[in-house]
């Protein structure tokens, strides 16, 4: 995948993902070299090749950041009709799982628009009591950079997609 050319496609995914799984995985490495993989809700990308995410109950990226800013992100579309659909028809029509990789920025205070943007993905839990407790009080966010994109390969089923 060209991570400019197909940025539109891979912002698309990971939208999808967000629907059926809620949260992508950001891979990084501790100062021993020993990987750690966090989940995360709140990741947003940007417009050019960029994103954030909401540096809240996060205790591993902040620490590996200090030692290596390097990360990868899976994102691995799980709406179950989506994998029905292509199992029934023996092909994925769009990828299953996209991987970035790039580098965490510096922690800082968040905009409004960034905390607008999470507000909206969480508006359906708004009512409930566990949502306040969550996720009230999202101050900082931590920006990333992406220079690479690679879609998941699984076989035949992958093998015509870019």
């Amino acid at each position: 995948m060209d991570i400019k050319v197909d940025w539109n496609d891979i912002r698309k995914h990971f939208t999808s993902c967000f629907r059926s799984n809620y949260f992508v995985s950001i891979a990084s490495v501790d100062e021993e070299n020993c990987p750690t993989v966090t989940p995360v809700g709140s990741l947003f990308l940007g417009h050019h090749q960029d994103g954030f995410y909401f540096e809240k109950y996060l205790s591993r990226l902040p620490q590996h950041a200090n030692h290596n800013r390097k990360i990868c992100i899976l994102a691995v579309n799980s709406s179950i009709w989506f994998w029905l659909k292509s199992l029934f028809q023996g092909i994925f029509r769009s990828n299953p799982a996209i991987r970035l990789y790039g580098e965490l920025g510096e922690k800082r205070e968040a905009t409004e628009a960034e905390k607008s943007r999470f507000r909206a993905r969480i508006r359906s839990t708004r009512g409930l009591k566990g949502n306040h407790y969550l996720w009230d009080d999202m101050q900082y966010v931590r920006e990333v950079t992406f220079t690479r994109a690679e879609k998941v390969n699984l076989g035949d089923m992958t093998r015509h997609l870019n």
